[in-house]
């Protein structure tokens, strides 16, 4: 090939492209706390029913950042900012206090579980009970 058989093309503004950024780069977006805690809310609701992959596509979000956005509200610092205040990645003593209010959420479900499973068991206990009593006074003979 030599150079007189390259075409030069002089007019590319016809040339329309399919890439996704063929408008340019686009701004990063940024989430105030407030509008971290409506998407949580938003996506605990959707994947209640089901829809949680959906609610991100709409949203054009990813599961890393909800996980990300969940351990920085349970350690408490999405709360009670103000909108455009900036909230960087979580220090150690965050973390540990997010892992540990996971751990107390669990527990405490675990423990109202066990509480009415107790309940369940100390009425079947005394129906159970009041059974026995009745069908061993029934047996006894009556004499005359």
């Amino acid at each position: 090939m030599t150079i007189s058989t390259i075409i030069p093309v002089e007019d590319n503004d016809h040339m329309v492209s399919t890439h996704p950024r063929a408008d340019g780069p686009r701004r990063r977006r940024v989430f105030s706390p407030s509008d971290k805690l409506a998407h949580l809310a938003a996506y605990e609701q959707a994947c209640e029913d089901g829809r949680g992959g959906a609610y991100l596509r709409r949203e054009g979000l990813y599961s890393s950042l909800i996980s990300e956005w969940r351990k920085q509200r349970d350690a408490g610092v999405l709360a009670g900012k103000p909108a455009g205040t900036k909230v960087g990645k979580l220090t150690a003593e965050q973390a540990e206090i997010a892992r540990l209010t996971r751990e107390l959420a669990q527990a405490n479900k675990r423990l109202t579980t066990t509480e009415a499973a107790l309940d369940i068991m100390g009425k079947a206990h005394a129906l159970l009970e009041s059974l026995s009593e009745r069908a061993d006074s029934d047996d006894k003979p009556t004499t005359r």
